[in-house]
């Protein structure tokens, strides 16, 4: 059945958890779409694991809708949420219809994801009213990472665990028809999470939260830059990737690929007229 941001819903009014992965080009999302994964989201994380970029600031509009368009044809049933880029819906409720709508038309997105809480409510209201599903992201939210001084986890302190509580109670009000937590510590996660009527989509904030999100190149161990403490390694697709490069750069320095099974055959007399040209 496909997914979409009513079914999100739905799924947690009846106590369903929601699993999402990340996803950045057709093949990939082909695969997460047939194991039955609810949400793709094609994160602005595509800056990192895919283009090399040293953070997510760097990754712009025509990325973002490059590699959502791409995942969108694979998709089948996965709710397809791709991630507004820094600077796409900061500046001004305007630019931020025009650029979720861009998301939509040209992504061909399911639902948008922003990062923030109390200061874009104004955007987030504007693109719900404008029909496009809007997936908030509050806790870490690493396009403001300069702002924030650093990747660690958010809300450890009574000022800053009332601000997401209230944060999130904000981005429901305004339309949104899930949100994001990301590096938070799991009781308050699990606290908003009763607090509010959408669904938490937790990534690094306990088990309390009615979904799931893995950077799916981190869960399977392809992306080494870095290891965040959330991620656990459901498969090693990475070891398994190097040893099979590592086959290859030795059978073909050796001469024994490719074999005759892997050739295609000539008729020796077609051969042989082509010599005596």
């Amino acid at each position: 059945m496909k997914n979409t941001s009513v079914t999100f819903k739905e799924m947690k009014k009846k106590g369903e958890k929601i699993s999402m992965l990340t996803a950045y080009d057709y093949s990939t999302a082909k695969l997460v779409d047939k194991a039955g994964i609810n949400g793709i989201l094609v994160g602005d994380s595509l800056g990192n694991v895919m283009l090399g970029y040293p953070d997510t600031v760097s990754v712009t509009m025509e990325d973002m809708i490059h590699h959502g368009a791409a995942v969108a044809r694979g998709a089948e049933n996965a709710l397809v949420v791709i991630d507004m880029p820094f600077m796409s819906y900061q500046a001004s409720v305007y630019d931020a219809v025009v650029n979720a709508g861009r998301l939509m038309k040209e992504g061909r997105a399911g639902a948008i994801k922003l990062e923030g809480g109390e200061e874009i409510i104004p955007q987030v209201e504007a693109i719900v009213k404008a029909s496009i599903p809007v997936m908030g992201h509050i806790g870490l939210t690493p396009q403001s990472i300069n702002a924030m001084g650093g990747y660690k986890a958010q809300g450890r302190d009574i000022e800053s665990a009332k601000k997401l509580v209230r944060d999130a109670k904000l981005l429901e009000e305004a339309g949104a028809f899930a949100v994001t937590l990301e590096c938070v510590p799991a009781d308050l996660a699990d606290y908003i999470s009763n607090e509010i009527s959408i669904p938490t989509i937790g990534i690094g904030a306990g088990a309390g939260t009615d979904g799931q999100i893995l950077v799916y190149a981190d869960m399977l161990a392809m992306f080494s830059d870095y290891r965040p403490k959330f991620v656990k390694n459901f498969a090693n697709i990475g070891e398994m990737m190097m040893a099979g490069f590592k086959a290859y750069d030795d059978e073909v320095k050796a001469g024994s690929y490719p074999a005759p099974e892997h050739t295609y055959a000539i008729d020796a007399k077609v051969l042989e007229e082509v010599k005596n040209i």
